[in-house]
């Protein structure tokens, strides 16, 4: 049996040794979770598209392969190559919007997808490695720059290369092709993420109800400019038979405490089964007990990423871990209450267990950064 002692002098031996193991196995079981719906849920999807049973984590395994190369990868990195992997992820995924615009291909209402070579990816979700770790690198040389006050100091303000104008415009360019498509989920994600990452950077509590009435805003806007998401919004509470709402509740119903097992048969005809509602087929398989300890899972991988950065001592790796923390939690509050039928559907996938190969990917991309910048802070003091 291979036995690694901390005696070797080896790079594995030193990742392995200085890494979070802790949080690697949350990730992992996460992971696992994931191929198992894939093979229960998706049996059930690919059997309404005349598939065979295992037509789903087929597809999936590339992608499961790449994303966890991605993450023990990416998890032996140094800062400095994570800050320059995030410039090639902002590349790929600011191309990928460009497509979007000069060759949309509308899915389901939204030109969110970009096609090369028939590939698709979403570049929403490519950006976010980028989006997290240029964002910390941003308002951590800020704050050397500009000192403790970089939102009221004037000088922050004026017209240079590091200033706020250059980062805004960037994501401004960015949030308004979200718009555009429309992909309004993760165009609020994005924008809730940056405001907790700014806060943690201290900005003013005063300002905050500027920021909830802007977000008003913002959400009448779409509501009004949004035909499609108008229509949603009107009807969010209607819960007509048939629908995706519908047959949503009914599976987290037929579920039950313990789950439905072999006797499951709602999520047979449950739209989106192994993607948008995959929570809701987890509920009739697994009954509540199960998404109860499947949510357990995912709030201490949360509160691992909230625990390394109270103790971070680097505050690059503070800003990164909490703009972590609020994706990876947001996008979990977005799918379950798209499962439970408390806001309309974005599209938004259950992070490591939803059925999306980039989104899994980019996840394994995330984590592994994180795993790297909390390794580094902790030992490389």
């Amino acid at each position: 049996m291979l036995r690694i002692t901390r005696g070797e002098d080896s790079r594995l031996t030193s990742w392995y040794f200085e890494i979070d193991r802790g949080l690697m196995g949350l990730v992992l079981m996460l992971v696992v979770i994931g191929a198992i719906t894939m093979i229960t849920a998706g049996s059930a999807e690919a059997a309404k598209m005349g598939q065979p049973w295992f037509f789903f984590i087929k597809k999936a395994m590339p992608a499961y392969l790449l994303g966890l190369i991605c993450l023990f990868g990416c998890s032996m990195l140094n800062k400095q190559t994570v800050f320059r992997l995030a410039i090639v992820c902002l590349g790929l995924g600011i191309l990928g919007l460009f497509i979007t615009l000069v060759h949309p291909v509308v899915v389901k209402g939204s030109a969110r997808w970009a096609h090369i070579g028939g590939f698709g990816f979403m570049p929403a979700d490519v950006l976010k490695p980028a989006f997290i770790v240029l964002t910390a690198w941003f308002l951590n040389k800020m704050h050397n720059v500009y000192g403790s006050d970089i939102f009221l100091n004037k000088e922050a303000w004026r017209a240079k290369w590091l200033s706020w104008w250059p980062y805004l415009a960037v994501f401004a360019l960015c949030a308004a092709v979200f718009f555009k498509h429309p992909d309004i989920g993760n165009l609020f994600l994005y924008i809730c993420v940056l405001f907790v990452m700014m806060f943690v950077a201290g900005f003013p509590w005063k300002f905050l109800p500027i920021v909830f009435g802007g977000m008003g805003l913002l959400a009448a806007v779409v509501i009004m400019t949004k035909a499609h998401v108008r229509d949603r919004f009107m009807h969010m509470f209607d819960v007509d038979r048939w629908t995706q709402a519908w047959y949503s509740i009914n599976s987290i119903k037929h579920g039950g405490l313990f789950g439905s097992g072999s006797d499951a048969y709602v999520k047979d005809v449950l739209p989106e089964s192994t993607n948008d509602f995959v929570y809701s087929a987890i509920a009739e398989d697994w009954g509540a007990i199960g998404c109860i300890a499947l949510l357990l899972l995912l709030l201490l991988v949360l509160n691992k990423l909230v625990n390394h950065a109270i103790h971070a001592h680097d505050n690059m790796v503070i800003y990164a871990l909490a703009g972590t923390a609020a994706l990876f939690g947001g996008q979990i509050c977005f799918n379950l209450m798209t499962a439970l039928h408390l806001i309309i559907s974005k599209g938004m996938t259950l992070p490591f267990i939803s059925y999306g190969g980039v989104s899994f990917v980019t996840f394994c991309i995330i984590f592994g950064m994180m795993l790297s910048l909390i390794r580094e802070d902790t030992w490389n003091k």
